[in-house]
C-alpha cells in the first residue's frame, strides 16, 4: 500500500489485535483500534496466568514449527517491554506427557503484554482507540472498510481492516462472505482455569504440564483487583464447541483430575479449597480453525475465486493457493487457539509485513500455506468437478 493509504482499522484489543497495532504503527501505519469491551484483554487474552513454553512434537509439524518461531519472538517482546514481576516471570516447566523433560518457560499475565503493545503503539502517535464499541457489520464502501454497530452507526473506516476478534470474527466475516460458505471454519473452544490465593509455601518448585498446566506459584501486583496478587493455578480445560463463559464446578473437578496425575497433594489442596469456598475460576472462549492452525493473511474473494476456477475448467487443479483472488484491504488474524500468547506477535508482525509490501521472512512456503485464510475455500474449489 502507498503511504497515503497506510491507514487501517484493527478490530479486537486482545493479544492478536494489540500485537497488530504495535506491528503496524512500527511501520508507520495510522491505526484505529475498535474494541467491544470497555478495556483491552477482556476475552481469552484476560487469562490471569498463562504459560509460554516450547511446543514439542515427535516429528516437526506446521504448528510446532510456527511455535518455535513464536516462543522466541514472544519472549523477546516480554524482555523488551514488560519488567519481570510486573506481568511475567522466567521459569522452567516439567513436561510429564508426550514431550517429557524440563524446558525453559515463562509464566505470563497476558494482559500486561497487551497493554505494553498498546502503550508502544500509542506512543508512536499512530494509534487511536475506541472502546465500548461493538462492531456487528463490516462493509466495503467507496474503497474503505466501514465498521458499524447494530444501529448502523459508523464506528470507523479505513482502506484496510484487520479482523482480530477471535471467535467474534465468525459473524463479521460471514456477513461479508456469506454464512455457510465454508470460508471461515472457526470453532469455539471453552477453557476454564482453576486458581486460588497462595498463602503458604508452593507445593512444587516449578510449573508442571501434562493434561493442562499446574503453576504452583505466581506473584504479580497487576493481578489485583480482579485476583489475589499471589496465586497458584491449574488449567485450562479444553471443551470444543462451547461458547459460554460460565465457571462450572464440573470443570474445576476436571482440572483436579488432571492435576492428580501430576501432583496428588496439589489436587487434594484444590479439592480442599473447593470444599472451603476458597476456589476461584476464570472461563473464556478460545477460537480454533478446522485444521487447528491460525488464519493469518488476506481474506479470499469468493465470487472472484468461483469465476477463476470456472474459467480454468479441467485445469483448475493447477491453480496455486497464492493465485486465490483476495478482497481488497481485508485481512484476518484469528484462530490462534490455545497458542495466542505464543503466536500473536509473530503472526501480527508477519501480517503487518505483508500489508506493508515487505518480502516474507519465511523460507518454507508450506508454512505460508498453513497460515493462509484462503486455504479452505481453495481446497474446496479444487475438488469441485470442472
Amino acid at each position: 500500500m502507498t503511504s497515503e493509504s497506510r491507514h487501517a482499522l484493527v478490530l479486537g484489543a486482545g493479544l492478536a489485535g494489540a500485537a497488530c497495532c504495535a506491528a503496524l504503527t512500527r511501520r508507520g501505519w495510522r491505526v484505529e483500534l475498535i474494541e467491544r469491551d470497555r478495556r483491552p484483554a477482556q476475552g481469552a487474552s484476560g487469562l490471569p496466568v498463562g504459560m509460554l513454553s516450547p511446543h514439542v512434537t515427535r516429528a516437526p509439524t506446521p504448528l510446532s514449527r510456527l511455535c518455535t518461531l513464536g516462543v522466541a519472538d514472544a519472549r523477546s517482546q516480554l524482555e523488551r517491554l514488560v519488567p519481570q514481576g510486573h506481568g511475567w516471570q522466567a521459569t522452567e516447566v516439567d513436561n510429564l506427557g508426550h514431550d517429557p523433560g524440563r524446558w525453559p518457560a515463562a509464566v505470563v499475565r497476558p494482559s500486561a503484554l497487551v497493554q505494553a503493545w498498546l502503550d508502544e503503539a500509542r506512543a508512536s502517535g499512530g494509534l487511536s482507540t475506541r472502546f465500548d464499541a461493538g462492531v456487528t457489520h463490516l462493509v466495503h464502501e467507496h474503497g474503505q472498510w466501514v465498521a458499524k454497530n447494530t444501529a448502523g452507526v459508523r464506528l470507523g473506516a479505513a482502506p484496510a481492516a484487520v479482523v482480530a476478534t477471535a471467535y467474534g470474527a465468525l459473524p463479521l466475516l460471514e456477513g461479508i462472505m456469506g454464512a455457510g460458505s465454508g470460508a471461515v471454519p472457526l470453532r469455539p473452544v471453552k477453557g476454564q482455569l482453576t486458581l486460588a490465593a497462595l498463602d503458604a509455601p508452593p507445593l512444587a518448585p516449578r510449573p508442571m504440564r501434562n493434561n493442562g498446566v499446574f503453576v504452583p506459584a505466581y506473584q504479580d501486583a497487576g493481578l489485583a483487583p480482579d485476583w489475589p496478587s499471589r496465586v497458584w493455578a491449574m488449567g485450562s480445560t479444553y471443551e470444543r464447541g462451547r461458547d459460554d463463559t460460565m465457571v462450572e464446578t464440573a470443570a474445576h473437578e476436571r482440572n483436579a483430575a488432571s492435576l492428580e496425575e501430576m501432583h496428588a497433594a496439589a489436587a487434594a489442596e484444590l479439592r480442599r479449597c473447593a470444599r472451603e469456598g476458597r476456589l476461584l475460576g476464570w472461563s473464556q472462549v478460545r477460537c480454533a480453525s478446522q485444521d487447528r492452525l491460525p488464519m493469518v493473511g488476506a481474506a479470499p474473494d469468493l465470487q472472484a475465486l468461483h469465476d477463476l476456477f470456472s474459467a480454468a475448467g479441467a485445469r483448475r487443479g493447477r491453480i496455486p493457493l497464492s493465485q486465490t483472488p483476495r478482497l481488497p484491504g481485508l485481512f484476518m488474524l484469528t484462530a490462534l487457539g490455545s497458542r495466542g500468547l505464543t503466536l500473536a506477535h509473530w503472526c501480527a508482525d508477519w501480517l503487518a509485513g505483508r500489508m506493508s509490501g515487505e518480502p516474507s521472512p519465511l523460507a518454507e512456503q508450506d508454512l505460508e500455506k498453513a497460515l493462509d485464510p484462503a486455504r479452505f475455500v481453495w481446497k474446496a474449489a479444487r475438488r469441485q468437478p470442472a
